[in-house]
């Protein structure tokens, strides 16, 4: 697998004043993509709640090269950029480019995991983690 990617449908909420896309939103879309994709890996939230473990960020960063606008057709792909060898922090990347496959942004996240009773980094069941982000395809 190249990627985990999807096209996003704009919605007119998405917009700021100057009719392109409000950067809040590219962090909003990434944050649903993984989400869905750590879903469809078998992470979803109920097995992080019966576990007691849950995904956090230490940095999320945003860099905007082209413009998004209303009728776009966007695709956001997600990366593994990387990953310590027992999969308790990562940096994932997600790549957003145009119908003409030009590059608008990309955003990139480096978190790990935390132990969502002892408020504590954690390393939740950790095969259980580690095989589902070597599902992830690696960044070049």
């Amino acid at each position: 697998m190249d990627s985990f990617s999807k096209v996003i449908s704009i919605r007119w909420s998405d917009l700021d004043p100057n009719y392109h896309v409000r950067h809040s939103a590219y962090y909003d879309w990434g944050a649903q993509q993984r989400v869905e994709v750590l879903n469809n890996l078998g992470l979803s939230l109920k097995v992080m709640q019966e576990n007691h473990f849950g995904p956090i960020l230490f940095r999320e960063e945003c860099v905007f090269r082209k413009e998004i606008h209303m009728h776009d057709e966007i695709t956001i792909s997600l990366f593994i950029k990387s990953i310590a060898e027992d999969g308790s922090r990562w940096t994932m990347q997600h790549i957003l480019t145009n119908q003409r496959g030009e590059l608008c942004a990309t955003i990139t996240i480096d978190g790990a995991w935390i132990d969502t009773q002892k408020r504590k980094l954690a390393n939740p069941t950790p095969q259980m983690v580690i095989e589902t982000m070597k599902k992830f395809p690696q960044l070049a």
